[in-house]
Parts: structure tokens; C-alpha cells; sequence
């Protein structure tokens, strides 16, 4: 009897590990890439047009803490590599484990839907393949979000998606808004060529040092913090180690969180702030022509706002009846298993709140072939959705309700979260039927 046949949705860095696990374990896959080349939101330029990679990006993480656990980056190149040599490193893996042969460029995908019990992956050429399972690693960062009052600005506005180099705002008076990485990425990039830039920090952020005693922090923080201490001693250790470093975040204009946050970290920016190339303000409060008022009332004029304000989930070739979206948030079981509709897997869809989303990539992707080849079985809807409630609670009690981290992953709760889940899969007894189900892991049950 033929094995399973799985369709793959997009070449980045979790398509690839998803394909080349499939792979492995013999089944037959097809990677979509809407694009010419594998990589991403890696590919500077790439024609997928989803991309938001600009010029000076590099890893946030540390190489090694961030490869694929069986493919390291060269032991020779930095710490932290750039957009280039991540793109390199996502080539070798794909040649290193045979995914390329699998991939079809160029092929978008407009539009997946159950036939009975197999899936329909139709492209916009109009042909279309059958599978017995979907796995959707198109990303989360192809969509940007923007804020309410984006017309009201009259004038230069951009999104940080579409940010590439600094040269365009060489003397401009530029507003940029958002914490995040990308948006202090821009901040450091474009101060030294700006009349000024300014950026808007909403929520409280903690500025993490990329470096500290000459090695990445997350090393000394590992050190440092251990698995039994609570959260509340964990954030004064990183409050203590940041006002080592930086000082406190309050004479900057930022406010220190008293809650878990998105981890912001950058090698140069708080020196900025120290040469005054960057200043900050506090959220948006309401914006009239060029004119942002602040809500600490204060009020200035700027040519250019780049907006870091993230992204919206983007399912364009799902029926909205098969997306599994609650506002920004993706309803899925244990962030990969559509908890309605059998063989439908996601991979990649989640912000990690400290170290390498590459590396959480593969825990999805070993899983997600354990479900395909029938080794595990899922539980029951109401025993899917008791998880995903427990995970929601505990996300709501650990970080702010902002949509930025309606995609937050914590790492030790959520690895903890899959480890019992694949225990337990393996456990589940079996049905009575010899025809496998590939799209369950389980097998069908004879009528």
C-alpha cells in the first residue's frame, strides 16, 4: 500500500525542517514556494514579495542556540550571522538532507480544501495535487499591521516590512514606532544619516545587552537563572544585569516591565541614546498631518513614520471557515494541529520569547512526522481544547494582552506541553480497523 503524501507550504526555515523529517521517515512531499529561491523572510529582496529582510539584519539569537539540532552553522562564522549567511546555512540544509529535489518554485498556492478524505492544494496556474495531509510554514511576518491612525499622517509612511536601507531618510525627522527587534533594528540604522529619530515605545521594554563579560547574555542568563526560581527573581536578575549595562530604562524615556515581555535586544542602540541620535516618547496618543501628539501631551513634527508594528496571520488560500484564527491569535493544538479539520499541521507559526525559533522548529516537525506515519494518536476535541485553554490561561498570566504576543511562545512550558503530548500519543490504543489514517495518526475505524 502507498505511504502517505504530504504537501508543503512554503521554503522557509520551517517548511524545510518539516519536509526534510517527512522526508526521512520515507514519505512522499511537495514543497510549495511561492518564490524563486528557499529561505524566506531570510532572502533579501526575494521576489515572494513577502520578505521583510533589510540590509543590516542579523540573527537576535545566537547561531549556535538557533540551528537545526542536527545541522550547525560553520564553526567559523559569527555569533550572530547576517540575512546572507543564514540564507547559506538554509541552502546546505536543504541540499545536506535531500529537500531540494522536493521543492517546486514559483508555485503559489490559492487555495486548499478537503476532497473526502484527502486535501486539494490547488496553485494559481490552475493545476492542482491531492494529499493526504497539509502542512502550512508560510509565516507569520508577510502581513504587516497597521495602526489606526496610518491616514491621518500626511506625511513619508512606511511599515517596517517594506524598510531596506537607511540612505532614503538622510536628513528627514523620522518617528519610529514599536519596540520590537525590527523596529530597533531601523532606529540604530537610520540615526546616523536622520536629522533625528525618535522612537515610540507603547508598552514597558527591557533592553537587554546583546553582550555581556564577552559572551552572548543569554549564556550569563543561563548561568544565572534557574529552572525552579520564579519569575519575579528571574526579571530583578535581568533588571540588575540591564542597569549594570545601560542604566535604568526610566532615564531613557522607557519604563521598566514588571511582567514577562518580548525579549528586545540590540548591540548598539542604548549607545545611541547616549549620543542623543535617538531620543524616545512615549504611545501614540492621536496624529494630525504630520503633527503626533504623545499622551504624556507633549507634541512633534515629523517627516517620516516607519510603523514596527507587526503583522497580521495571513491565510489567503485557506476557506475562511478553515482558518483557525481568533483575532491575531491562531486556535491550534499545541501551535501545529488544526483542532477541527484531520491533516491539517502548521509549523512555524509562533514568536519565541527568548532564544531560536529555528530550534522549536524542530520539535514541531518531528511531531508533526510522528502524526503523519501513525507512531503517535491525537486526543479527542475536548481533551485538544482543555490544552489549548491551559496554555492560553498561561500565557494571559505571564505576558501583556497586546496583539504582539498573540503568537508568543515560551519555550520550557511549551517543549514541557509536546513532550507529554507525544508520550501520551504513543500510548493511545489504537482503532480496530488495518486501514491506516494518516491524517489522524490513527487508523480508521471499520463501519
Amino acid at each position: 500500500m502507498a505511504g502517505p503524501r504530504v504537501a508543503v507550504i512554503g521554503a522557509g526555515a520551517a517548511g524545510l525542517c518539516a519536509a526534510k523529517t517527512l522526508i526521512a521517515r520515507g514519505v512522499e512531499v511537495v514543497v510549495y514556494e511561492i518564490g524563486s529561491c528557499i529561505g524566506g523572510l531570510w532572502v533579501y529582496d526575494n521576489d515572494s514579495g513577502l520578505a521583510p529582510a533589510y540590509r543590516s539584519l542579523h540573527l537576535n539569537s545566537e547561531a549556535r542556540a538557533t540551528a537545526y539540532k542536527d545541522f550547525p552553522f560553520p564553526a567559523d562564522g559569527p555569533l550572530y550571522p547576517d540575512h546572507a549567511q543564514v540564507r547559506r546555512y538554509l541552502e546546505a540544509y536543504a541540499e545536506r538532507f535531500g529537500v531540494l529535489p522536493h521543492i517546486r518554485f514559483r508555485s503559489k498556492v490559492v487555495d486548499v480544501a478537503r476532497r473526502g478524505e484527502r486535501w486539494s492544494v490547488k496553485l494559481g496556474d490552475g493545476t492542482a495535487g491531492e494529499f493526504d495531509a497539509v502542512v502550512v510554514a508560510s509565516g507569520h511576518q508577510g502581513s504587516p499591521s497597521h495602526p489606526d491612525w496610518k491616514d491621518q499622517f500626511t506625511g513619508e509612511y512606511l511599515h517596517s516590512h517594506a524598510y531596506r536601507v537607511p540612505e532614503p531618510f538622510r536628513d528627514k525627522r523620522v518617528l519610529v514606532v514599536g519596540m520590537g527587534n525590527s523596529a530597533v533594528d531601523i532606529a540604530s540604522d537610520i540615526c546616523v544619516v536622520t536629522q533625528s529619530t525618535t522612537i515610540s515605545a507603547r508598552s514597558p521594554v527591557l533592553v537587554m545587552p546583546r553582550m555581556l563579560f564577552g559572551v552572548p547574555s543569554a549564556r550569563v542568563l543561563a548561568r544565572l537563572e534557574k529552572r525552579w526560581m520564579p519569575w519575579a527573581l528571574r526579571r530583578r536578575i535581568r533588571e540588575a544585569l540591564v542597569r549594570i549595562v545601560h542604566g535604568r530604562m526610566e532615564q531613557w524615556g522607557f519604563v521598566t516591565p514588571k511582567t514577562r515581555t518580548h525579549p528586545t535586544s540590540h548591540p548598539s542602540l542604548m549607545s545611541h541614546f547616549v549620543w542623543n541620535r535617538i531620543t524616545a516618547k512615549p504611545a501614540i496618543a492621536s496624529v494630525q498631518g504630520r503633527e503626533v501628539r504623545f499622551v504624556d501631551g507633549s507634541v512633534a513634527t515629523y517627516d517620516t513614520v516607519i510603523a514596527g508594528t507587526g503583522y497580521r496571520v495571513d491565510l489567503p488560500f485557506l476557506a475562511p471557515a478553515l482558518r483557525p484564527l481568533q483575532g491575531h491569535r491562531l486556535e491550534l493544538f499545541l501551535r501545529v494541529v488544526h483542532p477541527r479539520e484531520r491533516g491539517l499541521y502548521f509549523a512555524g507559526m509562533f514568536n519565541v520569547a527568548g532564544g531560536g525559533n529555528i530550534r522549536m522548529m524542530d520539535d514541531q516537525a518531528e511531531w508533526i512526522a510522528e502524526l503523519v506515519c501513525g507512531d503517535v494518536r491525537l486526543p479527542g476535541p475536548a481533551e485538544m481544547h482543555q490544552v489549548m485553554q491551559a496554555e492560553q490561561a498561561f500565557l494571559q498570566r505571564h505576558y501583556p494582552g497586546s496583539p504582539r504576543y498573540a503568537l508568543e511562545l515560551d519555550p520550557p512550558f511549551y517543549r514541557k506541553q509536546l513532550a507529554r503530548e507525544r508520550r501520551l500519543g504513543k500510548s493511545r490504543p489504537r482503532a480496530r480497523s488495518a486501514t491506516p489514517d494518516v491524517t489522524t495518526g490513527a487508523p480508521h475505524v471499520a463501519a
